[in-house]
């Protein structure tokens, strides 16, 4: 049985994005976690800073490799989570709840239908596996 959670959307680069409104939360998958081990630094876009979907918009630094951090929709960015500034093993330790990493308000909700569901990102693990 899957833990990956069937109420957001998935990336094939192991993003999570959850939308309230207008507002997309995104944080790393446990896979992603699990990948890359202990998580020692997050670097996050500024406030207020623009990102488009698709593109990177910040870095994940592990005791294993520094991997790309991906923005799934477009828009600007209201809020990053500071607490992994002290406390990064926050992602790994609960990557779909305190390990969120940013808040972004969409400019064009519509780039969300183009991501997995939970199903459909297990069955692409399953089939990498």
């Amino acid at each position: 049985m899957s833990s990956t959670p069937s109420d957001r959307k998935y990336t094939k680069t192991h993003e999570w994005c959850l939308a309230k409104g207008d507002v997309v939360t995104i944080g790393i998958t446990q896979f992603a976690t699990d990948q890359l081990a202990d998580i020692t630094f997050v670097d996050l876009p500024a406030i207020g800073s623009q990102v488009i979907g698709g593109q990177t918009c910040g870095e994940i630094e592990s005791v294993k490799a520094t991997s790309e951090l991906y923005s799934a929709v477009s828009g600007e960015v209201i809020e990053v989570n500071k607490t992994l500034g002290d406390s990064p093993e926050l992602v790994n330790n609960d990557p779909y709840g305190q390990g969120w990493m940013v808040k972004i308000r969409a400019t064009n909700l519509s780039e969300l239908d183009a991501l997995m569901d939970g199903s459909t990102y297990d069955q692409m693990l399953a089939a990498a596996s």
